[in-house]
């Protein structure tokens, strides 16, 4: 098991299973949400529960996707898609040690015109899974 949560602890996180490793997002939703790239990992929806919730609420980003992020300190947290049976958490948000890996950069045909990509060795999506 491991845990997270968000910058001022109004929204606490329990994760009971395996998750996914880290898939960087450079789309230009994902960069406004963050700030910059998004970077992801998911579990089983089951296996994510929530310890501490007063701070959480969701942001419909588009007709199957909502956002979850703390109202208190703004934190981005949780990535939320109609229909997955996953549900995916800012990996920056999980208590370290993570033992997170990183596996994939998506939607790189849009990245930002502010920065270069390193060549990690990652898989490199110009659009998504």
């Amino acid at each position: 098991m491991s845990a997270g949560g968000c910058l001022c602890g109004a929204v606490r996180y329990e994760l009971r299973g395996a998750s996914t490793s880290v898939t960087y997002c450079h789309c230009a939703m994902c960069r406004r949400w963050h700030g910059h790239v998004g970077a992801y990992a998911a579990v089983d929806r089951a296996d994510l529960v929530l310890v501490e919730a007063r701070g959480l609420k969701w942001y419909a980003s588009s007709p199957t996707v909502r956002r979850g992020f703390c109202v208190e300190c703004g934190s981005s947290l949780f990535f939320d898609e109609a229909g997955d049976a996953k549900i995916g958490f800012c990996a920056g948000t999980r208590d370290e040690p993570t033992g997170l890996r990183s596996k994939a950069h998506i939607f790189v045909a849009s990245k930002g015109d502010y920065y270069a990509m390193a060549d990690d060795g990652l898989l490199r999506l110009d659009a998504g899974p």
